[in-house]
């Protein structure tokens, strides 16, 4: 009876182990659980991302103006007659660059451009 005893305890102590540490244990599963939930957002936001997509594919084989705003926005384009301006904030322009390479920048700016400034 003595030994069956013995036998049981030692056998209740490491599913206590396993219980507690290692894998499989509790720590583990709530570790595994937060993952699952990282997952299943960022699967979200990708579902979302997808669906956008696929909106913006169908809208480019069905409407011709979505094709021109693609192609205006990402390569651009312009239509004949029309006159592209790119206006750059004097703040935003060369505020990083070294003294030397603006002056270098001004050097080779036509007389007209530099009376601008």
């Amino acid at each position: 009876m003595r030994w069956l005893l013995i036998i049981l305890i030692v056998f209740l102590a490491g599913l206590q182990f396993r219980l507690w540490v290692g894998e499989g244990s509790l720590a583990h599963k709530a570790e595994l659980d937060k993952k699952v939930k990282q997952q299943r957002i960022e699967n979200k936001k990708l579902r979302l991302r997808n669906k956008q997509i696929a909106q913006e594919v169908e809208s480019l084989k069905t409407n011709l103006d979505s094709i021109e705003e693609k192609a205006r926005k990402d390569l651009g384009m312009i239509k004949d007659g029309e006159i592209f301006y790119l206006v750059i904030d004097k703040d935003d322009r060369v505020l990083q660059q070294a003294p030397e390479a603006q002056n270098k920048n001004k050097s080779l700016m036509p007389e007209a451009v530099r009376n601008l400034e």
